[in-house]
């Protein structure tokens, strides 16, 4: 996880999520989500985010709790908040934070940048280059 935080941030990630799973098999316990939140802040800081900017959420993959809809198992959790520049936004679930996640700014007054991601050979047509376009436009 510590590696993680390292590489996301090193490439360039500024938002993130940090999903507390298997809450299940802690029988929900507000104490041990509260301990790991404390734990990971205190690393993801020393990367270089803000743990102010990132929302915590408790979930359960296996049973699918808070990860679409709000758990009744989850009675002590009153949501997560993050500050942005656009202010604070609070939420409640995993769909929330995902959601709540800002595109990043593509500049398109500046010179084309598309980095490759593949290239493909089909017969009858040629090479077909794949990319996204990070800056500039394609007209």
């Amino acid at each position: 996880t510590r590696e993680h935080a390292l590489l996301a941030f090193t490439l360039g990630v500024r938002q993130l999520i940090v999903a507390v799973n298997k809450m299940d098999s802690v029988k929900w316990s507000e104490d041990r989500f509260n301990e790991i939140v404390k734990e990971t802040s205190t690393f993801i800081k020393k990367v270089g985010y803000n743990p102010k900017a990132v929302a915590f959420v408790p979930i359960s993959g296996w049973h699918g709790d808070n990860m679409l809809e709000e758990s009744t198992n989850l009675s002590w959790y009153k949501g997560w908040t993050k500050e942005t520049k656009g202010g604070v936004v609070k939420g409640k679930t995993l769909l929330d934070a995902i959601d709540a996640i800002e595109p990043p700014a593509r500049p398109s007054d500046k010179p084309l940048r598309l980095p490759l991601q593949d290239v493909y050979k089909i017969g009858g047509i040629g090479t077909v280059p794949v990319g996204r376009v990070e800056t500039g436009i394609i007209k």
